[in-house]
């Protein structure tokens, strides 16, 4: 556990070191969500259609800009072959670095969520639905997107092949969280989407470092 103390505090204090590369995220979710509030009628309830929807894919793809430095920044310095001849177990070392990945991009995001959720008319009871839906799917994405970055590690200007990669695999959380945003809106029942991304969480923390762990030991080859 020191270890993982260790590796994610530095990530953390990298991380802030890059404040353009932690704000590029927030503000293109800022952008894309304002863009289409101007676009759109200023009707309430077109608002809210249309708006769980929108946000969704806007947090989606504001999640995968950032992804690119999940190990390429570590790469280039030398220091994730240090990490990986370290005696600590390669695993260790991949769950904190996602762990931190997540702490840094997804957090702030989430966070921010609910207040633009309101620019979209959505209802105050569905605001503790879709945070939920978000910490929930967010580390899926968090994992899938350390699948790509490390799958494509030996490539220079690799972002839009990770994108190509984690965006087909991160379908099912933009369909239930968006279903579970949505039902949350209009008063029904959220526990099926709910339960559906909790499960998917669980698998992917579950076997995702494993899958990890292989593809940057082939990609660093």
């Amino acid at each position: 556990m020191n270890a993982f103390g260790a590796i994610v505090a530095r990530d953390l204090k990298l991380s802030f070191r890059r404040w353009s590369e932690l704000a590029n995220p927030l503000m293109f979710f800022v952008i894309v969500a304002s863009l289409f509030l101007l676009a759109l009628a200023p009707d309430g309830a077109e608002l809210r259609t249309l708006g769980v929807g929108v946000l969704w894919v806007s947090a989606l793809l504001s999640s995968l800009l950032a992804l690119d430095g999940l190990f390429r920044n570590d790469a280039e310095d030398g220091s994730l072959e240090q990490l990986l001849l370290s005696p600590v177990p390669l695993g260790i070392t991949v769950i904190a670095k996602i762990v931190a990945h997540w702490m840094v991009t997804s957090l702030p995001l989430i966070a921010l969520a609910p207040v633009v959720a309101l620019a979209f008319r959505l209802p105050p009871g569905a605001l503790p639905v879709l945070v939920a839906a978000l910490l929930l799917a967010t580390p899926t994405l968090s994992v899938l997107s350390a699948v790509g970055a490390a799958l494509t590690l030996g490539i220079r200007h690799g972002g839009a092949i990770i994108g190509l990669l984690v965006l087909p695999l991160a379908s099912p959380l933009l369909i239930f969280g968006a279903r579970a945003t949505d039902f949350a809106a209009h008063g029904e029942a959220t526990a099926g989407p709910l339960y559906l991304l909790a499960a998917l969480a669980v698998l992917a923390v579950s076997v995702g470092p494993i899958a990890v762990a292989a593809a940057l030991k082939v990609g660093l080859e």
